[in-house]
């Protein structure tokens, strides 16, 4: 059942993880399977988590904190803290308030948030209600005037950056939802889609409508016709895409494997982050996405070339169990496991994570 009220956060309830067994309970089968799984046998999905695990940590002793903090620069804008929240569609699924409290438990944290173009919740409501950054994430619909219009929406919100999905031209096989039988519930729906025809898939994949749609490196020139917003490429898994994208015009990445959501079998986000950081070699800043659930993996994921990051599946778990307080609370506590890592790595800044806080070769 979706809660739409405030409730106490569980008092067991002292790491990220732990808010997933009560939000398990809070969330109904479907709904549940939509948050929760991944593509496939979801051996992506849970490497991802995996992955953080396997890397070792090289600290420094007796260094001193004077003027220590997590602040970092993003598009010209400072942020308190390197932890921003993902695209997470249909939040309402999670809780009544959806992604209004979500953007506000990102404001009392100082996280900024990506909206993704399947909020429930309209972009122009959030951006009224938001006290921190927000971007928007964007999935091209055939109908590009529809997406040009939607563009427009977001960048007359006021939103900082344009976030674009590269790596979902089409759904994955996601078995756990299928075996659910998921379906949007009266009053949940993605808003922001309301008259846009949808691209539907035959049996055939190939030749269908819904390929003859699906975005290329030419949409990307186009979108930077459409807006003055910095444009972020969601879904970089290699260097020779990484590469691509800076012809391109990209202003960032975003080193992703959709969650474990699209193709069961691509490597963990943190294992592809070492080849992306090299190719781009400094020139736009990265984020990365899956599988961040400790204050350490955020470390280690700056430690190997990321600005910053992205936790999606996290804070709808908070949501779920208690709404904006508990999407603070994921962020609170990934940000507090940060400053103590960083404190007994002996590092004062963000600037001061390299790569040799890794003691184990970074995965390739």
């Amino acid at each position: 059942m979706v809660r739409d009220v405030s409730t106490p956060i569980p008092r067991d309830v002292v790491a990220v993880a732990d808010y997933a067994a009560h939000a398990r309970q809070c969330l109904g089968e479907q709904a549940w399977a939509y948050f929760a799984g991944g593509a496939g046998d979801e051996h992506t999905l849970r490497d991802n988590e995996a992955a953080f695990a396997r890397l070792r940590l090289d600290p420094r002793v007796l260094t001193g904190f004077d003027g220590a903090h997590t602040r970092v620069e993003l598009f010209g804008e400072v942020l308190a803290h390197p932890i921003l929240l993902a695209p997470v569609a249909l939040q309402k699924l999670a809780h009544a308030d959806g992604e209004l409290a979500s953007v506000r438990g990102a404001g009392a944290l100082g996280a900024a948030m990506v909206v993704s173009t399947e909020s429930s919740v309209a972009i122009e409501t959030l951006a009224a209600a938001a006290t921190t950054p927000l971007w928007f994430q964007l999935y091209l619909q055939a109908d590009r005037g529809f997406t040009r219009a939607l563009v427009e929406r977001a960048e007359a919100a006021g939103c900082r950056a344009l976030v674009l999905t590269v790596d979902a031209p089409i759904n994955g096989v996601r078995d756990r939802e299928r075996r659910a039988g998921l379906q949007l519930p009266s009053g949940v729906e993605p808003v922001h889609l309301r008259g846009c025809a949808p691209a539907t898939a035959s049996e055939a994949l190939f030749g269908s409508a819904l390929l003859a749609g699906a975005p290329t490196w030419a949409d990307v020139d186009a979108l930077r016709t459409w807006t003055r917003l910095p444009i972020v490429l969601k879904g970089i898994l290699g260097a020779d895409d990484a590469r691509r994208a800076l012809k391109h015009g990209a202003d960032g990445l975003v080193v992703s494997n959709h969650g474990g959501r699209t193709l069961d079998g691509l490597p963990a986000t943190i294992d592809a982050l070492t080849d992306v950081a090299a190719a781009v070699d400094g020139r736009v800043p990265i984020l990365l996405d899956g599988g961040i659930r400790r204050g350490t993996d955020v470390l280690k994921a700056i430690a190997l070339g990321a600005r910053a990051v992205m936790v999606g599946r996290p804070y709808v778990h908070g949501l779920a169990v208690a709404g904006a307080a508990g999407v603070a609370h994921v962020v609170q506590m990934l940000r507090s496991e940060l400053e103590a890592a960083m404190v007994l790595c002996g590092r004062r800044t963000l600037a001061e994570v390299e790569r040799t806080l890794i003691r184990a070769p970074a995965p390739r």
